[in-house]
């Protein structure tokens, strides 16, 4: 399963970023990122401490133009983590970080039909089936999952 969040996510194209009481990342497909709980992200200059952001959504927040910045980036890499967090690497640079939680399902992966993968209260990651979520043949560029 490890790969399979890799194949939904990598080759998608940030096109919209909000905030409120959550993070939404809407992607091409289209697919959102959705983060209800707290995160970090590391701007593409790791150089610096100060480009890494924390954040805490249940605040409510309002993007910042460093997480503004993500549209019209593209995710380079996706894992979960075996804790059961999320991590996104974009082609442009950049990092987002979305740590476990024990009480709260802190993030989830949706399309319109519904959520495709979501990281669960205690590190559990629930999966859907492809044609339940409507990522069938739905990858990049009309290509199957991964734009392969």
């Amino acid at each position: 399963m490890q790969n399979t969040i890799t194949e939904v996510l990598a080759g998608r194209t940030v096109e919209a970023v909000s905030g409120g009481d959550r993070l939404d990342l809407r992607l091409d497909g289209p697919v959102t990122v959705r983060v209800v709980h707290e995160f970090r992200f590391a701007a593409p200059s790791f150089t610096r401490p100060e480009e890494v952001g924390h954040f805490f959504p249940e605040l409510t927040f309002r993007p910042t133009p460093t997480l503004q910045a993500l549209v019209g980036r593209t995710v380079g890499s996706a894992r979960i983590t075996l804790a059961g967090g999320l991590e996104l690497g974009f082609t442009e640079g950049g990092e987002l970080s979305v740590p476990p939680h024990a009480v709260l399902a802190p993030w989830s992966v949706l399309t319109a039909e519904g959520a495709v993968c979501a990281g669960l209260a205690g590190g559990e990651v629930r999966w859907a089936e492809p044609d339940e979520a409507g990522l069938a043949g739905a990858g990049p560029a009309g290509a199957g999952p991964g734009g392969v």
